[in-house]
């Protein structure tokens, strides 16, 4: 592997690995929906879609037709920290999907007729994932609204419609020039190539691209909250009544970290998780489950989200779940349920080494947020090391009445009966 950057700031890794003929590039924009202003919100995402619009060389739709074309598959994802895009193909197209990628970072059509196009299919998309489904508005919005005070966390991926209305197209440009420069992303090619080589290809296509601005740092302080977070909402689109709760967790690079995600192992993961198994199985109180640390590089949250069952309600579900958090604070887990949680971090992270794709990823991750890509093969020994009694630690210093969110989701003809 080499991790090096070129003099206009692109950030290059590149790993060989030779197991199959095919290579993924995956570029990183330090970009996401904590980078936008109040009153701006959704413009991340826009761009996510302004992308395959077509550049200099490259015709509206283009993109994605032309690496379908050669065999290889094409996407792109926007969180609240980063915007990405990648693509797997054959080895032998590593230079087109460099040109590709590097005709749209210095020459994007950023038309009114590609971004009225693209606003419209965003805010489709909004109406069809968030607005006219159950339980999203809460999962994908809601949740962040009520947990935090700080902006930059507290609104949605998506944006609302009325920031999406009020876009211009200037205000995109001015996104665009500050945020989609080489100074500003990460790429990471991983697969069947070799370093010399490959290097050689990215001076050529991205060398000469000029780099932007300094982008701002956005700050994602949040201060301690100081009591618990309640409300109700009456979902129009939910079968059943439902419940999800909250704890503020620190950042992605704090030493707690690996043991939260531990703690999500014990907690949610599979039919013999601890949530699982009293909710569902033994007290038939709760239809279906999900949680766990939200995936935030910065202030994070823990959450839990469950749909409960006809003969359930809010109040059992919630005694039964400050049963189980409780239990983790006030006793030390047994060795064989740690080893199983360790081994479930182990098969996780062996799952994405065979994947070229999910490498590339990674890469770009622990370049983004640690400064060292080369993490990813260090980082599983943290998990290991993770005793039970840090684990007691961490749930009791995190798990209290004063740090958590509730929400009591009810559908639209039910009463509101809390569980508090």
């Amino acid at each position: 592997m080499i991790d090096m950057q070129l003099n206009n700031g692109l950030r290059v890794i590149v790993a060989e690995d030779h197991t199959t003929p095919i290579v993924a590039v995956d570029i990183w924009y330090k970009v996401g929906s904590r980078d936008e202003k109040p009153g701006k919100s959704g413009f991340a995402h826009l761009f996510e879609h302004m992308m395959f619009e077509g550049s200099e060389n490259v015709a509206k739709s283009e993109h994605m037709k032309i690496i379908n074309d050669v065999g290889g598959i094409v996407n792109g994802s926007t969180t609240q920290d980063r915007t990405n895009y990648w693509e797997v193909v054959p080895a032998n197209q590593l230079e087109l999907v460099l040109w590709l990628e590097a005709d749209r970072m210095r020459s994007l059509n950023l038309t009114m007729e590609n971004f009225e196009n693209q606003r419209d299919t965003v805010k489709e998309e909004r109406r069809m994932r968030v607005d006219n489904q159950p339980y999203m508005r809460v999962l994908y919005e809601m949740k962040d609204e009520v947990a935090y005070t700080n902006f930059a966390y507290r609104h949605s991926v998506i944006g609302s419609m009325e920031d999406l209305d009020n876009a211009s197209l200037e205000d995109v440009r001015r996104f665009h020039d500050l945020y989609y420069r080489p100074n500003n992303a990460v790429m990471s090619i991983v697969g069947d190539v070799e370093i010399p080589q490959t290097i050689d290809l990215v001076k050529k296509y991205f060398e000469e691209i000029p780099p932007g601005p300094p982008v701002p740092v956005v700050d994602l302080s949040e201060p301690p909250q100081q009591s618990e977070k309640r409300t109700q909402y009456r979902d129009p689109f939910a079968p059943f009544t439902a419940y999800l709760f909250a704890y503020h967790i620190p950042d992605r690079r704090h030493t707690d970290y690996y043991a939260i995600e531990l703690l999500e192992k014990i907690l949610f993961d599979g039919e013999s998780s601890r949530l699982y198994r009293k909710l569902v199985e033994e007290q038939q109180l709760v239809l279906h489950l999900l949680g766990g640390s939200d995936g935030k590089f910065g202030p994070s949250l823990f959450f839990g989200f469950v749909q409960i069952s006809p003969q359930g309600n809010i109040a059992a579900v919630e005694q039964t779940v400050r049963a189980e958090l409780a239990d983790l604070t006030e006793n030390r887990i047994t060795d064989k349920e740690l080893e199983k949680a360790k081994n479930k971090i182990k098969a996780d992270f062996y799952l994405k080494q065979e994947s070229v794709r999910a490498r590339a990823d990674q890469f770009c991750m622990y370049a983004t947020v640690f400064d060292k890509p080369g993490l990813l093969y260090q980082e599983l020994d943290r998990y290991l090391a993770v005793t039970a009694e840090e684990l007691r630690e961490v749930a009791t210093r995190y798990f209290t009445p004063d740090n958590r969110t509730v929400i009591e989701i009810f559908p639209r003809n039910e009463h509101f009966r809390s569980g508090a």
